[in-house]
C-alpha cells in the first residue's frame, strides 16, 4: 500500500472519529435521549479506552462551559426579569395613585379599560397572644438531621445511632 493511500485511511479514519463524536455530543444535547442509547453509541465507537476517556472529558469540559454560560444567562434573565417586574409594579401603582388622586375609578380607552377595584379582604393580626385557641392551627415542630455535627462525630471514632459514614468515587478531570 501507498504511503498516500495510508495517510488517505488515517485521515478518512480520523474524520470518521470526529464525526460519530460529534454525534455523541448531541445525543447528550437532546434531553430526551435514553443514557442507555448513548452509552450503547460510546460503545460503538472504535478506539482504546484512553482514547475514549480523553475524547470524553474533551465533551464534558464542553458540557461545563455551556453550565457555565446557561447559568450566567439565566442569571442576566432572573436580574432583567425583576427589573421589569419592578418596573412594571411601580407604573401600575403610579396610574392607580393618579386615578385616585383626581377620583376617577375607571377609564376606558378603546383598547383598554382600567379600573380601581377592592381585593378580597385579608386577616391582618395584631395581637397573635390575643386569639383563642380554637382559631389556632397547631405545627409540630421540625427536626433535621445536623450532617456535619453527625460527621465530626464519626469521624472522631464515636458512634451516632442511625448513621454511618460512606465515602463514594468521583471522576476528576484535570
Amino acid at each position: 500500500m501507498s504511503r498516500k493511500k495510508a495517510r488517505r485511511m488515517r485521515v478518512r479514519h480520523l474524520y470518521e472519529i470526529t464525526d460519530q463524536y460529534k454525534n455523541i455530543a448531541d445525543l447528550l444535547d437532546d434531553p430526551t435521549m435514553p443514557t442507555e442509547d448513548i452509552s450503547a453509541a460510546l460503545t460503538v465507537i472504535e478506539g482504546d479506552l484512553q482514547a475514549k476517556a480523553s475524547n470524553c472529558a474533551v465533551m464534558l469540559q464542553g458540557m461545563d462551559t455551556d453550565i457555565d454560560v446557561l447559568k450566567a444567562e439565566e442569571k442576566r434573565l432572573s436580574e432583567r426579569r425583576k427589573s421589569i417586574e419592578g418596573r412594571r409594579d411601580w407604573l401600575k401603582s403610579y396610574v392607580k395613585e393618579q386615578m385616585e388622586r383626581i377620583n376617577m375609578p375607571k377609564i376606558k380607552t378603546p383598547t383598554f379599560t382600567l379600573a380601581i377595584q377592592n381585593n378580597p379582604p385579608k386577616v391582618d393580626i395584631t395581637s397573635e397572644k390575643d386569639i383563642p385557641t380554637k382559631y389556632l392551627t397547631i405545627i409540630p415542630q421540625t427536626t433535621v438531621p445536623d450532617k456535619k455535627r453527625i460527621a465530626e462525630a464519626l469521624k472522631t471514632g464515636k458512634e451516632v445511632p442511625g448513621a454511618t459514614l460512606t465515602q463514594g468515587t468521583s471522576l476528576r478531570i484535570r
